[in-house]
């Protein structure tokens, strides 16, 4: 029984460590996980609400294959026609959906060389060629990416705010990008992050879709509507690409709860309001603090932040999780960063007085 030879190097996507383990391993009874750029503030009520009536109410029904309540919503929210949209298992499968339809052995795709890992992990089960161009400062390098582009190219990925840096590109530089980009050649543009975001040059992708038919957006409801435990992201674009796109779709994809509860995330703008205010509290007041620390870091746009240790950083991720705080290392380009998700204020607090720690003990022991 002998799987593809093009996948059997492939690393297991490796998510951020969960609490549970971490309390039973350590034997700690508060952890912190700021690992997985979750919302500390939960989910609307609006939202727990509707998942509460499906259970009881709906959950031996199939659910709705084509999400087309959800989707009339969203195209009225987002100003597009229904056919525009599709509905994914998190944004995620939308990603392997879109590897799927596009890419075939020998085809090229061309990446950040630090961003969204599963970008390179679809395109390579789909034996494709990952050519990954290396970021500057922390920022995706449009015009160098621009200079890869061959006949062979079929995708280009862009991730706006970038994981994990947190950077983005502005407006005037996508849009100047997609002139130049050949119309046979797909851009993906991850944002993920979206709602966050409060930089006036920061692009609307939604409205550049009118402009670029070889352009997809996708988007989440596990950032900051709290919903990833449902599993239920989306892509936006011309309805030919989506329609490519839904032929490579599995059927009931997505949960009548998820669905509903997407629905209901959707009409509760104060609790978006709120949690991209508490946000930006929270990016100020680290940023405040790695200032106070000397340390460096990217200029942040989402719901977390990458800074540099100026130590090895599975040896700061190490210290940290003894001291009850999960955050992420392991960034192959930068060994000495960690990327931390924007907590709570308390968790903030708790974690910036765990990292003090963990530098004056470095500090010492060096």
């Amino acid at each position: 029984m002998q799987p593809k030879s093009n996948i059997v190097h492939l690393p297991v996507y490796q998510p951020g460590k969960p609490v549970e383990d971490v309390k039973r391993e350590l034997g700690l009874s508060e952890v912190i996980k700021l690992a997985s750029n979750e919302n500390p503030f939960g989910c609307s009520e609006r939202a727990k609400e509707a998942v509460i009536y499906e259970i009881s109410n709906n959950a031996s029904i199939y659910p709705d294959g084509a999400s087309v309540e959800l989707t009339k919503k969203l195209a009225d929210q987002l100003g597009v026609s229904t056919d525009s949209i599709i509905f994914g298992c998190g944004s995620d499968e939308v990603i392997l959906m879109l590897a799927r339809a596009f890419l075939v052995p020998g085809d090229e795709t061309i990446m950040a060389d630090q961003t969204f890992s599963v970008y390179k992990h679809n395109a390579e089960v789909e034996n494709a060629r990952v050519i990954e161009v290396p970021l500057t400062n922390g920022k995706h390098d449009l015009p160098a990416m621009l200079t890869h582009v061959t006949d062979r190219t079929k995708l280009i990925w862009v991730c706006n705010p970038n994981n994990p840096t947190g950077t983005i590109v502005t407006k005037d530089e996508l849009d100047a990008f997609m002139k130049q980009v050949p119309s046979s050649v797909l851009v993906v543009l991850d944002e993920a992050y979206v709602e966050y975001v409060t930089d006036a040059s920061f692009p609307n992708g939604i409205e550049l879709l009118s402009q670029y038919k070889n352009l997809i957006v996708l988007r989440t409801f596990s950032k900051i509507f709290g919903l990833a435990s449902l599993r239920i992201g989306y892509g936006v674009g011309h309805p030919d690409v989506v329609r490519s796109i839904n032929q490579v779709r599995e059927p009931f994809n997505t949960s009548r709860v998820a669905q509903a509860a997407a629905s209901a995330a959707l009409d509760d703008v104060a609790f978006l309001n709120e949690c991209r205010d508490r946000n930006s509290e929270g990016l100020n007041y680290l940023r405040e603090q790695f200032d106070r620390l000397g340390l460096s870091y990217f200029d942040a746009h989402g719901n977390f932040i990458m800074f540099d240790t100026k130590l090895p950083s599975r040896d700061v991720f190490d210290a940290l999780l003894r001291k009850g705080i999960i955050s992420r290392a392991g960034w192959g380009h930068y060994p000495t960063y960690i990327r931390i998700t924007v907590g709570s204020r308390e968790q903030n607090e708790k974690f910036i007085t765990a990292l003090e720690q963990v530098l004056q003990e470095a500090a010492v022991l060096g």
